[in-house]
């Protein structure tokens, strides 16, 4: 599709998101290549955006390399001040980035809302991070030396964020390496560059950041995924996807020979126990909530239901029951729960993993024909640890329900998988459900919660298969910054 045949022109705020943002222009990229970027739902277009090459990537990591000295030295007063604002404009521009999340992510209006609220809470938590930065004072063995440790940036940051919760997943990474004083460099993914980067770049260019701090390259992976990686300059990359490609990730950027840092938010393949003196009521609603938001395209989405065999009878009943009503269909409208899933590739992919459930045993409780590319919710019952769909990611609407002997089979099945990033476990025993959730192989386990939770202040990541590192709080200054030690030696 050629550039000059668009009529419509994309627009935030009144200017123009259809363009690069690098070095602190906007500017069209210069690969070859064309990103046409659509709507899940109805396939109309909603921007295009001619692709950036290498050259537009080094540009971008060149650029960031010379404006972070300067921006690290900022007074962190001046950071904060930058960085709150982009918070408030988060807020202020609420309803146009909702709306652009339902045109180009296929959120719902509901998912898009708490979206927007994740990304303005970890911005305004990421403005306090200028002043909270503090180094140590040691002790020496060696008479009259002191040894100190400072924390400083770590220099540049490559973002690598996904499609599912575009801005949020950037901003979670974006926001606080700023505000530490590093320059960020930001690759959002290609079915998502308008939500994902370049309406963060729009909001932190009219929050007064500097011109060179933040770059946006939009660019398709197989042209510069790799070099994005393996620059000379990005002294950390911060990963958010699937666990596969995570694991490239780390291996270009700890055995090339540029060596950095990396911060992984993998795969998830959630639990969500049921105990045999669980409120019932309280399981279902949460694991409706939990399994179905944003068609279940959340890395910490209800992936499993483990039941206790004396109450899975009735929590099935009540469970079907209620996924039965869930509201699926256009995101735009206000009641819908399940919406499109993102591309063609996740259609085939859902397709693929109901087909295996059918033939491996499992029992369809709730399905439905699929239209276009909306899923209807999927529950399979009668699933065992064994079957697929039991032990990977699901990503999509569609949920397996497991039957436990008693606690401690449920604790086993819990922990039967390669992964480890958030689960939950429903008891009116809170005691009982702390000494359970102790035991989860996982980074986050929530007592009588949904899974799906996020909340700036607290430590939000995964063990096992399902990443590296912490996001949020003390944990994302830790990251986002490195330990210089400085030893004086008195004369």
């Amino acid at each position: 599709m050629n550039l000059e045949t668009i009529e419509s022109t994309p627009a935030f705020a009144g200017q123009r998101v259809d363009t690069q943002f690098i070095a602190g222009r906007w500017r069209q990229g210069r690969s070859a290549k064309v990103n046409t970027d659509t709507n899940p739902y109805d396939d109309s277009v909603v921007a295009v955006i001619r692709q950036a090459s290498k050259e537009d990537l080094d540009e971008a990591y060149r650029a960031a390399e010379a404006a972070q000295a300067e921006w690290a030295a900022t007074a962190p007063g001046r950071r904060a001040a930058v960085i709150r604002r982009a918070a408030e404009l988060l807020e202020e521009r609420r309803a146009e980035i909702v709306a652009w999340l339902v045109r180009e992510s296929g959120s719902t209006v509901r998912k898009a809302d708490i979206e927007v609220s994740l990304a303005a809470g970890i911005t305004a938590e990421a403005a306090s991070f200028p002043t909270r930065v503090h180094g140590t004072i040691h002790p020496s063995n060696t008479p009259d030396r002191e040894m100190r440790v400072y924390r400083k940036p770590v220099g540049v940051v490559g973002v690598i964020s996904p499609w599912n919760f575009p801005l949020h997943l950037s901003q979670r990474s974006v926001a606080p390496a700023l505000a530490l004083g590093n320059a960020v460099v930001i690759k959002p993914a290609s079915d998502t560059p308008v939500t994902g980067g370049l309406l963060l770049a729009r909001i932190f260019e009219e929050a007064g950041l500097p011109a060179g701090v933040l770059s946006v390259v939009v660019g398709a992976g197989s042209e510069i995924g790799d070099d994005f990686v393996a620059h000379p300059v990005p002294r950390l990359i911060s990963f958010t996807g699937s666990t596969q490609v995570g694991q490239n990730v780390s291996k270009i950027a700890t055995s090339g020979k540029h060596l950095k840092k990396v911060s992984l938010e993998l795969g998830g393949n959630a639990p969500l126990v049921v105990l045999d003196d669980a409120d019932l009521d309280a399981a279902v609603e949460q694991a409706v909530a939990g399994t179905f938001l944003h068609s279940g395209q959340i890395c910490m989405a209800v992936n499993r239901i483990i039941v206790q065999k004396p109450v899975y009878d009735e929590f099935v009943a009540v469970f079907t029951a209620a996924v039965r009503s869930v509201a699926c269909g256009d995101p735009a409208d206000d009641g819908t729960l399940v919406g499109p899933v993102v591309n063609d590739s996740q259609l085939e992919s859902m397709k693929t993993k109901i087909d295996e459930a059918r033939r491996a045993g499992a029992r369809v409780a709730v399905g439905g024909d699929i239209s276009g590319r909306v899923v209807p919710p999927h529950v399979f019952t009668d699933v065992t640890p064994d079957m697929e769909i039991a032990r990977e990611e699901i990503f999509g609407p569609m949920v397996a329900v497991l039957a436990a002997d008693d606690e401690v089979h449920a604790l086993q099945l819990a922990n039967d998988h390669e992964y480890g990033l958030s689960s939950a476990v429903f008891t009116q025993d809170l005691d009982r459900g702390v000494r359970f959730a102790q035991r989860v192989k996982a980074g986050m386990t929530f007592v009588n919660e949904m899974t799906v939770q996020d909340e700036a202040h607290v430590a939000f990541g995964g063990e096992r298969n399902s990443g590296l590192g912490r996001f949020n709080g003390e944990w994302a200054i830790e990251e986002f910054t490195t330990a210089h030690t400085i030893g004086i030696k008195r004369l």
